[in-house]
């Protein structure tokens, strides 16, 4: 039998460290060590902007309005050679771990998990975070905005949770998990770790701003608490992602300010550019795009209805970025009030350049643009509603273009526009110059060892006993101090969808891949970055050494760092899933008042298949709303009743939301069933039955699939962003006033166009570029 008496007689405290008597009164008392940041540590925050390209702010010359980003560019220095990876969820990873990203498991973004580890999607238990490092240093951390460094499968309500912010390090996070929000209506928002249970919005409610109050509230918590605290918060935006959203008073700021259109433009902040300094003398600014599959086209040979609306798309995407700016001069001055300013470092960047997504003619239609092509009679139609709620859209190409003058190519790609990211960086109490430009090459790997730099910390060598792997990012410190200082970082590996790149020492290989081709050494470019830092003069042929000995180094990193398997452009990374994703291919039962299931889990029922979706309830005389609704705005379908009739609702995301009359109601009905077919032609064949009477044929309708719906599940009501803006603006959520007990969604066959029933096909099509 065990006992509480120590086998030596003597007390149990004495382990502890103080002597234990009697009473208290007579004890030596004794605590243990407390986490304790060095003295006078900075508070920290770093703010990444999502898809900003590198000219998008007045001090790296842009036309937008951003006094306060420039003041801050004015009062600290400006990283005018900093770089990112090509795309969000590998530069995060590396933003937050000093690591190259797939190292640290994040290859892409976190939109799949095909079973490689350079592409798990989550953070790996062998790296560390900057936040969980100055946590266990004394310091209070936080997150607000975008995180997408979870995989799909794991950001619903079941989790798990191991790569959500506050198991990496976070104590607090408010902002959404995936890729990217509606700005006006977020899908999601989680606090901590749980997903908020939200109906709908207040009227002007801007993600941007909520995530604003947010940090100021939290650090007036912490300062006030206790003020020698240090505080490290990541601010990562949601915008400038697409949707694009904007505030209508923001945008009529620049309302007719593009008509002159990409090329115009582009040339305006080029010049803007060279007045401002920010190149190295005689930089040539890259042509149009003329790449394949990359070009853009001329401004003066668009029609006067795509001018119109492309230019409209445009002024969106400059209110973005000047209400950014609004909300860094409050978060700014908030810091000022509480007399934090001087002592905090405030970081500024970019994750990849600016976006291509929108592709040639942009779209008012984003969640399915990408998969249903162009429809510009359809996006004119919503010209004036282009940056609100009703609507997703993203600019044409030749705004990206634009935005990352001078550069060439775009996001994803590895060549500069890609991976070009503007970075400023303000710390008054640190001394540094004020003003001043830094034009040494740096690296989003070098962010973390140089903030432990600043403040006087040491990364450890293990995280929960597991031995972490080392660093590989380098300190610019010494960069910081002086403008003369020699560039401390020496070299890296990028690679990007099966774009490859590698630099050493002011010189660079990359390649421009298109996908479902070899990948040989003719791919590759060679650029002396030093001389010629827009990429225009390939030298593969004068340095056939130099290239030879690059690729040989790229290679390696790609083997030590976890880059194979390449991407050979199949897509069949979105088709490999785990066993254990059939699990999610059940039937489920959602009971009436559940929280919205969450979008991916909910798309795993309709993904290019059929599908049956069964409801118990008692219906009475007079009770209407919703039934089940799935989607938002940006694509979606459900079903409603009211004057005892059910209506089938389809909105295509394109601005045409379709109702059909599925029959009556009677008071009394008890269940009501709704099938979808698969049919061909990535058609739905839509039947409704009442109380087991036979179906009645209802409509045939596009299917959804993709990143639409954007919404999940709801039953009983249609939360947040609406499937029908119609019944919203007279009902609002319209939740059914009945009994309503169930939805049983039950899968069906996939169909005849599903690319499960091609998996083979696309797996020998891919293998081919072995």
């Amino acid at each position: 039998m065990s006992t509480d008496i120590p086998s030596n007689g003597g007390s149990s405290g004495e382990s502890f460290g103080g002597r234990i008597g009697r009473t208290m009164a007579g004890s030596e008392s004794w605590w243990p060590a407390r986490p304790t940041p060095p003295s006078g540590a900075p508070n920290v925050i770093i703010m990444v902007v999502d898809d900003l390209g590198w000219s998008d702010l007045g001090c790296f010359g842009s036309e937008i309005a951003t006094p306060n980003l420039d003041r801050v560019a004015a009062n600290g220095l400006q990283f005018t050679n900093f770089h990112v990876t090509p795309m969000c969820s590998p530069s995060r990873a590396s933003l937050l771990t000093g690591m190259h990203p797939h190292r640290a498991g994040m290859g892409t973004v976190a939109q799949s998990d095909p079973g490689f580890p350079g592409y798990a999607h989550e953070l790996r238990d062998d790296v560390i975070t900057l936040a969980e490092v100055l946590r266990d240093n004394g310091y209070a951390t936080a997150a607000v905005g975008k995180w997408h460094l979870a995989k799909d499968s794991d950001i619903s309500h079941a989790g798990p949770m191991h790569s959500w912010p506050c198991q990496r390090g976070f104590e607090r996070y408010y902002g959404f998990l995936g890729p990217f929000t509606n700005l006006h209506q977020p899908n999601q928002i989680v606090e901590d770790n749980t997903i908020v249970d939200r109906d709908d919005y207040p009227e002007g409610y801007y993600f941007s701003d909520d995530i604003t109050d947010r940090s100021i509230r939290m650090f007036r918590e912490v300062k006030t608490a206790n003020p020698t605290k240090p505080m490290f918060l990541y601010f990562a935006h949601g915008a400038v992602h697409a949707p694009l959203h904007a505030k209508p008073v923001d945008i009529a700021k620049y309302s007719g300010r593009y008509r002159t259109g990409w090329d115009a433009l582009k040339a305006e902040r080029f010049a803007r550019q060279e007045a401002l300094g920010v190149l190295p003398e005689g930089t040539v600014v890259a042509p149009r795009n003329t790449e394949r599959d990359h070009d853009v086209k001329p401004w003066d040979d668009l029609t006067a209805d795509e001018q119109r609306l492309f230019a409209r798309h445009m002024e969106v995407y400059a209110a973005m970025v000047d209400n950014i700016d609004q909300n860094v001069g409050r978060l700014l001055g908030a810091l000022e009030e509480l007399g934090e300013l001087d002592n905090t470092i405030f970081m500024f960047t970019s994750d990849n350049g600016a976006s291509r997504e929108g592709e040639v003619s942009g779209t008012s239609a984003y969640y399915v643009h990408l998969l249903e092509g162009d429809d510009v009679q359809a996006d004119l139609a919503r010209i004036e509603d282009l940056g609100g709620p009703q609507t997703t859209p993203h600019y044409p190409r030749g705004w990206a273009q634009a935005s990352n003058t001078p550069w060439r190519l775009f996001k994803v790609n590895t060549h500069a526009g890609g991976q070009s990211s503007p970075m400023l960086f303000h710390w008054p109490a640190g001394n540094l110059e004020r003003g001043g430009q830094r034009s040494q090459y740096t690296y989003v790997t070098d962010v973390f060892p140089t903030l432990l730099d600043l403040i006087g910390i040491e990364r450890p060598k293990h995280r929960h006993r597991v031995a972490l792997r080392d660093l590989q990012g380098w300190s610019f410190a010494p960069v910081l101090q002086s403008a003369s200082s020699p560039r401390t970082h020496q070299e890296h590996y990028v690679e990007m969808n099966g774009h490859r790149g590698y630099y050493r020492d002011g010189w660079e290989i990359v390649t421009l891949h298109h996908a479902l081709t070899p990948f040989n050494d003719d791919e590759w470019e060679l650029y002396h970055l030093d001389e010629d830092p827009t990429e225009l003069h390939d030298l593969a042929q004068q340095h056939p050494q130099m290239l030879k000995d690059l690729a040989a180094a790229w290679e390696q990193a790609a083997h030590f760092n976890d880059v194979y398997p390449l991407d050979e452009g199949s897509s069949i990374k979105y088709l490999i899933r785990p066993e254990w994703h059939e699990q999610l291919q059940r039937p489920i039962t959602i009971p009436a008042g559940s929280p919205t299931l969450e979008r991916w889990r909910a798309l795993q029922f309709i993904w290019f298949r059929g599908f049956d979706i069964e409801i118990e309830l008692e219906h009475h005389d007079g009770a209407q709303g919703w039934l089940v609704a799935h989607g938002c705005q940006g694509a979606g379908y459900g079903f409603y009743t009211r004057d005892n009739t059910i209506t089938f609702v389809h909105n295509n995301g394109r601005g045409a939301t379709l109702e059909f009359d599925c029959g009556a109601l009677a008071p009394g009905a008890s269940s009501v069933h709704f099938r979808f077919t698969a049919a061909a032609q990535r058609r739905w064949q839509v039947a409704a039955s009442v109380d087991g009477a036979s179906f009645r044929e209802v409509a045939e309708v596009p299917m959804m699939f993709g990143i639409a719906p954007f919404e999940g599940i709801d039953v009983g009501v249609c939360r947040r962003s609406p499937v029908s803006w119609k019944i919203y603006e007279a009902h609002g959520t319209f939740p059914y006033t009945g009994t309503l007990k169930h939805a049983r969604y039950t899968p069906g066959e996939p169909g005849p166009d599903s690319p499960d029933r091609l998996f083979d096909v696309i797996r020998k099509m891919g293998a081919k570029y072995e």
